[in-house]
């Protein structure tokens, strides 16, 4: 499990020491070996340890963070350990550090949602970016290789990691359904007229089953992310422990996933339906409750037959500019520096391979 290590004024963990495996997953991904040149962006002293430990005495790690206080900690560490050739930079790590570029591998410990041209620009061709990103609100771990201008995934992963300060900080938006028991968090893709939401849970409820069924502790992270790429409207549903949680679904887990158009909202639940097995069930409010609850459900049934038991999607970013005909075929996520595509395996591609997916141990 992760360590907090400091927390802003509203207590939310601002920096931490990651799970050992989570570390040792990144690490792994990022191919590094004696004589190599590493760039961490968020720093804390142990990774940048076994860093050091990988590239040996011929290679070069630099740390960078915005907080002087964890540099400061991390610096005082690495010396006394004996890693003192660490190099430990307090700056901004959106911008890297290109005096002492080109790198072998850069890792970032602090979720992103989009990726700057200095990650791009400092890292050799071939490679690798090993960067938690957030889409749509979904936190992927992603470990890009660089081809020219654009980076390819090669592996992708479940986690979650703290939100970025300085330039690269992207919060969610948030809109209040009622008070602060059920609000939507959104990610770049907040409605128009938020105002056409009020009062949206006073209206009637549909309830649609999807007939798609789960046992119990079964991963279904490809099924939110496909989801995220399908509905423009994707987002997530948060409700409080002591809200009145009838309203929303007569039984069931918590709701999650949603979506929304211009005036409705629908949202999943997967209520037990037997010993041992679960089933999803579309719920929705507003004038197009029906229509949008059936569009959810059929998502989900599609997700079943296409994607369930099949690879993770390629995820790949390309400079802000790139046309349209240059991109992959997929889902394509502008962000102000990236555009980012989430290419799913067709069903019927015998070619169609996993990309090193794996889910996030409880």
């Amino acid at each position: 499990m992760s360590v907090r290590t400091k927390f802003d004024a509203d207590g939310a963990t601002i920096s931490s020491v990651s799970a050992p495996w989570l570390q040792a997953t990144m690490i792994e991904q990022a191919r590094l070996a004696p004589g190599m040149r590493c760039l961490e962006l968020g720093s804390g002293g142990y990774n940048a340890a076994l860093l050091a430990e990988l590239v040996g005495p011929a290679g070069e790690v630099t740390t960078v963070d915005i907080d002087p206080d964890i540099t400061d900690r991390a610096a005082r560490f690495l010396a006394a350990a004996g890693y003192d050739r660490v190099q430990v930079l307090t700056r901004d790590g959106w911008y890297g550090a290109a005096e002492h570029a080109p790198f072998d591998s850069i890792i970032v410990t602090a979720q992103a949602v989009d990726i700057p041209p200095a990650w791009v620009d400092q890292l050799v061709d071939g490679g690798r970016l090993i960067v938690p990103l957030r889409l749509r609100g979904l936190g992927r771990g992603v470990a890009f290789e660089r081809h020219g201008d654009r980076l390819v995934s090669r592996e992708t992963q479940m986690c979650g990691f703290v939100r970025m300060q300085g330039a690269g900080a992207n919060p969610l938006q948030r809109l209040a359904l009622r008070g602060d028991e059920i609000v939507l968090r959104f990610d770049g893709n907040y409605p128009a007229k938020p105002e056409l939401f009020d009062g949206i849970l006073d209206t009637p409820r549909v309830d649609t089953w999807t007939g798609v069924r789960i046992p119990p502790v079964t991963p279904f992270d490809t099924l939110k992310l496909w989801l995220a790429t399908v509905f423009d409207g994707y987002c997530q549903i948060d409700v409080a422990k002591d809200a009145a949680t009838e309203l929303l679904a007569p039984a069931g887990r918590p709701p999650g996933d949603a979506i929304v158009n211009s005036t409705s909202i629908a949202y999943l639940t997967c209520p037990k339906i037997a010993e041992s097995l679960y089933e999803f069930r579309a719920h929705a409010f507003g004038p197009d409750a029906t229509t949008l609850a059936e569009d959810l459900a059929d998502q989900v049934r599609t997700w079943d037959r296409d994607h369930r038991d099949g690879p993770d999607p390629r995820i790949t970013a390309h400079p802000l500019g790139t046309p349209d005909h240059d991109l992959p075929p997929g889902r394509t996520l502008d962000r102000a520096h990236a555009r980012i595509t989430i290419t799913w395996p067709h069903p019927a591609d015998p070619d169609a391979t996993c990309h090193g997916s794996r889910p996030a141990p409880s």
